[in-house]
């Protein structure tokens, strides 16, 4: 069953229960989505949902940064508890060890030798890790691995 399938049978059953809060997050996760493909005039797949989930959780971060900037923790948690909604949907991510294999061999890959390589390694590490893990962490261990 493909990500937006299991999005569509998701939000049937929140109707069926009565999950008002649940039913409103994948609501706005399927707007999102139908955004995206109509602005593309494409059929998204599920890695492209994968990325459409991730930004969203991204935004819900920086929200819920901004929101106890200004002391409102009642947003912010409503921003928290919709990211725990879409986090239902987005594959585990990787763990540190498993980021740092994977940074070795595209180091090896693309022959990068110092931090003037980062925006050489950043490319084929956002192709293999892309929705698996944080790209701010792979991030900051490509510039800690290259620096040092």
């Amino acid at each position: 069953m493909s990500l937006k399938q299991r999005l569509t049978e998701d939000m049937k059953a929140a109707m069926k229960s009565g999950d008002k809060h649940s039913l409103g997050v994948i609501r706005l996760i399927n707007a999102a989505i139908k955004q995206k493909e109509v602005d593309e005039r494409i059929e998204l797949d599920d890695d492209a949902v994968i990325a459409v989930l991730d930004k969203m959780v991204k935004q819900r971060r920086d929200s819920v940064t901004q929101y106890e900037a200004a002391q409102r923790d009642d947003l912010a948690q409503i921003e928290r508890d919709e990211m725990v909604v879409i986090d239902r949907y987005l594959p585990a991510k990787m763990g540190e060890a498993e980021i740092l294999e994977v940074l070795e061999a595209t180091i090896a890959e693309v022959g990068a030798t110092g931090p003037a390589d980062l925006g050489k390694l950043m490319g084929p590490l956002k192709a293999k890790l892309g929705g698996k893990a944080d790209m701010g962490q792979v991030s900051a261990l490509a510039k800690k691995r290259l620096a040092g």
